[in-house]
């Protein structure tokens, strides 16, 4: 094995964790050396798909061997806080899931570590590196739509697959359900509007699902100079689609993506921009969805922690999760929520 190989253990073989393995699989130069598996079928699945390499069912057994250079970690949201600051902790480098945390305490643990060990942490918001998503922000940042304004981004899809011993439907193992995904897209609205700031304030909306969790919900972002965004979550519907529109002072883009569900290889999807005065004109994208962009984030990922930085910094993501709880206290308390323009870290 040449220096140059980033050597993975990868915390998690669910489904998503499976994924995560398919997509290391095609990155020449990383290689999965430990599997942590949680439960006895993804031992099963681990022992199926990647016999030769070591499988733990205790996770601190696993740090303590070593060999690895970054922990992988795709396990339950509420574990995410202890499995990152362990690894940090136990030398290594970290790529972890969303959410950084389910509360900003835990968010700060994640931090606090990263600073003690030196150890970097890259949080897996792939759509940043999407090339439809990410080519959002290019056109923003070109001048061509001029100060966004306004944006509207909406999510109407099937319910959540249950997760390994049904944790997404367990508030205190999956935090809440904007949490789950609309973290994804409180980044993106945030990204697209980067030069108007930090959010002041939000408001939000919401009906139906179980046991605290909801499952219709509408959220707005406002910032001090008037601007705003819209976001919607549906899991009462079918398939996976997304939509979002973007309004600046000279012009105008709306794209959209849609699949049989968020893990198909066979989308469809669309980018129309008008810039400026022009007539509305459609951007070529090569692919887009969730099963391609991990791969490429992964990739970054590593390429960035042997250069000696991050890709998407925990204090970057922490920023995300504080919009997630602010909406979510602003949906509990059917008022609005105000954003600190600042918070200690």
């Amino acid at each position: 094995m040449t220096t140059n190989v980033t050597r993975v253990a990868l915390a998690g073989f669910g489904a998503w964790g499976q994924m995560h393995a398919k997509a290391l699989s095609a990155i020449a130069d990383a290689e999965i050396v430990a599997l942590y598996c949680h439960g006895e079928n993804s031992a099963r699945a681990a022992a199926d798909k990647l016999p030769d390499v070591p499988r733990y069912t205790d996770y601190d057994a696993m740090l303590s061997a070593g060999g690895f250079d970054v922990v992988d970690i795709t396990v339950p949201n509420h574990v995410h806080s202890r499995f990152a600051t362990a690894a940090l902790d136990a030398g290594a480098n970290v790529f972890l899931e969303k959410p950084l945390g389910l509360t900003l305490d835990q968010c700060d643990e994640i931090i606090a570590a990263s600073a003690r060990s030196g150890g970097l942490v890259a949080v897996n918001h792939e759509l940043r590196v999407s090339r439809q998503w990410g080519a959002m922000r290019d056109i923003v940042a070109s001048g061509d739509l001029g100060k966004v304004r306004y944006q509207h981004l909406s999510l109407f899809r099937h319910k959540f697959r249950q997760g390994s011993g049904g944790w997404r439907y367990d508030p205190e193992k999956v935090g809440s359900w904007i949490l789950e995904e609309l973290v994804h897209f409180f980044d993106l609205v945030m990204w697209y509007a980067a030069e108007n700031g930090k959010p002041a304030r939000v408001r939000a909306i919401g009906n139906g699902g179980e046991s605290g969790l909801v499952r219709n919900f509408a959220t707005t972002l406002e910032w001090e100079d008037g601007s705003m965004a819209l976001l919607s979550q549906c899991l009462s519907g079918f398939e996976h689609h997304t939509l979002l529109e973007v309004a600046g002072e000279a012009g105008a883009a709306r794209t959209w993506w849609s699949g049989a569900m968020d893990r198909t290889e066979h989308p469809d999807f669309l980018l129309k921009v008008q810039r400026r005065d022009g007539e509305p004109e459609e951007v070529a994208i090569p692919q887009s969805g969730e099963v391609f962009e991990l791969e490429e984030n992964l990739r970054r990922a590593f390429a960035g922690f042997r250069e000696g930085r991050s890709i998407f910094s925990p204090v970057e993501a922490r920023l995300a999760v504080e919009i997630c709880l602010a909406a979510e206290a602003a949906f509990r308390s059917g008022g609005t929520v105000e954003i600190p323009a600042s918070s200690a870290q």
